[in-house]
């Protein structure tokens, strides 16, 4: 199979070229720009640009059996943007790709989603505490409301053209080059400062890198995969607190908490423009993996323990 990934020397997409590559499979891996450390390798890199309606797709998936969609426009804490300009990218961009691929010959597409198709937190989630397959997609923000159009549009494409679309809805991701607000709080354990946590009794799902790509490597190429949206995640979740003390554990450092009201700490989050940390930090989403395990025969195969551990030792 010759396996063509979006991203690819990005934080999900080059974990994902690297185990593609140790599996054997051929890679044709996209990137924005090139660099020299692309090359000589054994995975064939092309420069693309930014992926838009622009992209000139034309012979660039030639002979590719799947892609896998992992660039797009990320979601960003602090990042205020308008929703034109992340349907830019992730939804018509992705559109664009997807016909391409149509076109080309291309079998399978497997789009990297968000868990935020499903709502901002499952605080307070009346008929179930966690996110399932059967949920209605409640997007709030530009980011999530981008990516649930995105999923539309390759389930349109999908029924017209015959091309296999497998959606891949991710909570927070973590690992080596881990995203900005995770970095965060590992540097915010660092200081070993006391943090005003004690309090805070949410439940978070998260997966870790090597658990995602051995996930992605079964919806390349798995049978049931076709025409199906899946919820993943370590199924270990975890509290803020919790967390906090497990990577201040594989830092070897001590971590001292205290008590803070949590009214309290979105009060000051409020005048300080923290507000959204505050509300990840506080609140809970979790989601419901037995479909996927149960569909694709898969469970993850790296605790949150070691994950922890693999990312804090690179």
């Amino acid at each position: 199979m010759k396996i063509c990934v979006t991203g690819a020397n990005g934080f999900i997409g080059k974990a994902l070229c690297k185990a593609l590559n140790l599996s054997g499979k051929s890679i044709r891996g996209f990137v924005r720009t090139l660099d020299p450390y692309m090359k000589p390798t054994e995975i064939e890199y092309l420069s693309v640009g930014d992926i838009s309606l622009k992209t000139n797709w034309k012979n660039q998936l030639n002979g590719c059996d799947c892609i896998v969609h992992c660039a797009g426009k990320a979601h960003l804490i602090h990042e205020k943007k308008d929703l034109d300009i992340y349907r830019l990218a992730n939804v018509e961009g992705t559109k664009h790709l997807a016909e391409q691929a149509a076109k080309s010959g291309v079998k399978r597409l497997v789009f990297l989603s968000s868990v935020k198709v499903n709502g901002e937190n499952t605080n307070g989630k009346t008929n179930s505490k966690i996110f399932t397959n059967n949920d209605l997609p409640a997007p709030k923000d530009a980011y999530s409301i981008s990516k649930f159009e995105a999923e539309k549009i390759l389930w349109n494409i999908s029924t017209k053209t015959g091309l296999e679309v497998v959606v891949v809805r991710l909570p927070l991701v973590y690992g080596t080059s881990a995203p900005a607000n995770l970095k965060r709080l590992i540097k915010l354990i660092s200081t070993g400062l006391p943090l005003p946590f004690s309090l805070i009794n949410n439940q978070r799902s998260l997966i870790g890198i090597d658990n995602l790509v051995d996930v992605i490597l079964r919806c390349i190429d798995h049978p049931n995969a076709k025409n199906k949206t899946f919820l993943v995640s370590d199924d270990e979740d975890l509290s803020t607190p919790d967390l906090i003390k497990l990577i201040a554990t594989k830092m070897g450092r001590s971590v001292r908490l205290f008590p803070v009201p949590i009214a309290w700490l979105k009060f000051f989050s409020f005048f300080i423009g923290r507000q959204s940390d505050i509300d990840r930090l506080t609140g809970s989403l979790q989601v419901d993996t037995e479909y996927t395990k149960k569909i694709l025969d898969w469970k993850p195969s790296v605790s949150v323990s070691e994950g922890i551990k693999r990312m804090l030792s690179c």
